[in-house]
């Protein structure tokens, strides 16, 4: 296989089979150098035709709870009060530049992903 940009469905997969085929390949070889120049043209094919979605930051933080067994008490450092944190879940206070900072930095998450936009509730 030639390498080249890729510009097909076709040219991935072929480019795949040769990832595949050169998986174990020594580090310092020729074989190495060509499987990294591939990942990378498969990388960039793919990050052009099938582009990963932002996550919605409130979801995310959620998730991140989730997996990690944090309470809400548990944001209470970064987001405020136990009331500053329900409105920020519950959609009704957006997250300050402020908490995102304290949230990227003591639960070692990226501030870009919480700081894209969401959707905000109207307060009841």
């Amino acid at each position: 296989m030639e390498l080249k940009p890729i510009k097909t469905e076709d040219e991935c997969h072929a480019a795949l089979a040769e990832i595949e085929r050169l998986f174990d390949a020594a580090e310092g070889t020729p074989e190495a150098d060509r499987l990294e120049v591939l990942a990378l043209l498969v990388e960039n094919y793919e990050a052009a035709h099938y582009p990963m979605p932002t996550p919605d930051p409130i979801e995310f933080l959620l998730y991140i709870m989730e997996n990690r067994g944090l309470t809400r008490k548990d944001l209470e450092p970064y987001i405020g009060s136990r009331g500053r944190v329900a409105e920020v879940l519950n959609r009704t206070r957006p997250l300050s530049l402020a908490m995102i900072r304290l949230l990227s930095d003591g639960l070692k998450i990226p501030a870009g992903l919480l700081i894209q936009a969401y959707e905000l509730r109207k307060a009841a």
